[in-house]
């Protein structure tokens, strides 16, 4: 693991590219901004980035005399990698942060949403092959995200006072990795860190991270069964039938079903409502089976898009980067080296036949393994860039331990005890490594609670920072 902490670089303010304001109903002003930032802050060259700004829209009945005072920014920064923001309207933390008196950014990080998104064919734009391709993807994660979010920053409060120029941000899952890492390297940028289920495993290697994480799963697997013992059964129909026409069904966008690519959708075990969506698309299938004999497009269409690997790449290939933490640390399919060494999930095997098993077939949860670039076609051109990550052992340190252990910045986390993604032990451990760090604990919730119990979740984690303890 790493010894030392992220390059800390000079960061240059964000050239603000456009700036396009609108009103949404239900009073929200959203300004559409556009900025362009090195996409490498070393080498150069440049990106776009995308965020919205969001505001309370007043109609006051008397023009004010003064320009009023900028509202304080609080920063979103969505889970993954691979995501982009929701539209604000549709968005838990909109009204909570505007009622609270900050204005909101929705920031898209690097790669995802409208920040100059990674695609198959964005890639083959990228002069060099697969080699210049898997550097591109490599420059995809937290540690330059954060230098992102501070070029936006000085952009977006040059003309500020000093003392105000400092944000609050808000990580959720992966956002809260990027938060500890804008921790090691630029604290002086922030007021305060709010996190929900990102308490990321500093000082884990990835095998740990997913030794723990697949027990986690197991132990959703033993509850998923518990409440549709049906589902046994169902599940080695299906399986048995995608091996009765030769391990794979063609899919109606242009992937195939395996069984193993069935078996990914335990991914969901680990949100709200997870278990009933995974049943529901498992009763679908079952029925069409019964029905008719084979998988109808109706019945094929929601599993496809069950995890959307096919318009959100950075999520597949860069999963186990995230947990890379400096030179000497590879991932060398970490979570597929892992999982094949158990005894509960026969079926990453290459050998694997659902004949030769009994009892029921276990779900996989957030891991990605190379059958992923088998079975999705914006996956499969990627098969060569996604063995040279996952062979790279030079990579950039994400965190500085010592710097986390005298931080400065108040930071509220909100960590689920039986969080699937995040392991609850290792976030502890984090929690305690991070000086100033309250913590509100739960195994009412899952990773997923923002969306979920956005009321609950906000109103602890604002409690946190407001409340006196004696």
């Amino acid at each position: 693991m790493a010894t030392s902490g992220p390059a800390i670089l000079d960061i240059p303010p964000a050239k603000l590219i456009s700036s396009k304001s609108h009103v949404v109903p239900g009073q929200l002003l959203v300004t559409e901004l556009f900025f362009q930032v090195p996409i490498d802050y070393v080498a150069g060259g440049t990106i776009t980035l995308f965020a919205r700004r969001v505001t309370k829209h007043e109609v006051p009945i008397f023009p004010p005399d003064d320009e009023p005072a900028p509202k304080p920014y609080l920063v979103f920064l969505e889970g993954g990698p691979g995501f982009g923001n929701r539209e604000p309207q549709d968005h838990p933390l909109t009204r909570p942060a505007l009622a609270r008196g900050y204005q909101l950014l929705l920031l898209d990080h690097r790669g995802v949403g409208l920040s100059t998104p990674v695609s198959n064919d964005m890639l083959t734009l990228v002069p060099g092959g697969p080699d210049a391709q898997a550097n591109y993807l490599g420059l995809m994660r937290q540690d330059n995200t954060v230098r992102d979010c501070e070029a936006v920053r000085k952009c977006l409060t040059e003309n500020w006072p000093e003392r105000k120029r400092p944000w609050s941000i808000f990580g959720q899952s992966y956002g809260g990795f990027i938060s500890l890492s804008y921790l090691s390297m630029h604290p002086e940028g922030l007021r305060e860190v709010f996190l929900t289920g990102g308490l990321a495993p500093v000082g884990k290697t990835p095998d740990q991270v997913y030794q723990a994480t697949f027990n986690r799963t197991l132990e959703r697997n033993e509850a998923y069964y518990a409440k549709f013992p049906e589902d046994v059964d169902t599940v080695r129909e299906i399986a048995t039938h995608i091996e009765s026409k030769g391990g794979s069904i063609p899919l109606p966008s242009g992937g195939v079903l395996t069984v193993p690519r069935l078996l990914t959708m335990g991914i969901a075990f680990g949100g709200h409502g997870g278990f009933d969506n995974v049943h529901s698309t498992l009763l679908h299938l079952k029925a069409s089976l019964e029905q008719f004999g084979f998988l109808t497009r109706a019945s094929l269409v929601p599993l496809e898009g069950w995890t959307p690997f096919d318009t959100n790449i950075i999520y597949a290939i860069l999963h186990e980067a995230i947990y890379c933490d400096g030179p000497g640390t590879t991932s060398s399919w970490s979570a597929y080296r892992v999982g094949k060494a158990l005894e509960s999930f026969p079926w990453l095997t290459p050998d694997f036949s659902v004949a030769s098993t009994s009892g029921p077939l276990n779900f996989s949860g957030e891991m990605i393994f190379p059958l992923h670039f088998e079975t999705y076609p914006e996956l499969k051109p990627l098969t060569e860039v996604s063995q040279k990550l996952a062979e790279r052992d030079d990579w950039p340190a994400l965190y500085d331990q010592e710097k986390l252990r005298n931080n400065k910045v108040p930071v509220y986390a909100a960590s689920y005890v039986d969080d699937m993604y995040v392991e609850y032990e290792f976030a502890k451990d984090t929690a305690s490594l991070i000086k100033g760090t309250k913590v509100f604990e739960t195994n009412a919730m899952y990773h997923s609670a923002l969306r979920a119990k956005s009321d609950e979740v906000l109103q602890n984690l604002f409690s946190l920072r407001d409340d006196v303890m004696d």
